[in-house]
């Protein structure tokens, strides 16, 4: 919740960083379930996850590069 504030009320940059954040968040509870349910398969939505966090923080960088 705390980073969804900053998300839409935050400077731009902020917003970047509370979107890595929640992403990091997001991804780190899905691989705790993966492994709380013993489902080797559940692994592939937090890695998939994990690389398109990445990605999306790098494109936001770089199209909020030109105006920062």
């Amino acid at each position: 919740m705390p980073c969804g504030v900053v998300c839409v009320r935050g400077r731009p940059i902020d917003a970047v960083v509370a979107l890595e954040l929640a992403g990091s968040v997001t991804v780190t509870a899905l691989i705790c379930l993966a492994e709380g349910f013993h489902r080797s398969s559940y692994f592939n939505v937090p890695v998939v996850c994990a690389v398109l966090v990445w990605l999306n923080g790098m494109i936001f960088a770089r199209v909020l590069g030109r105006w920062v």
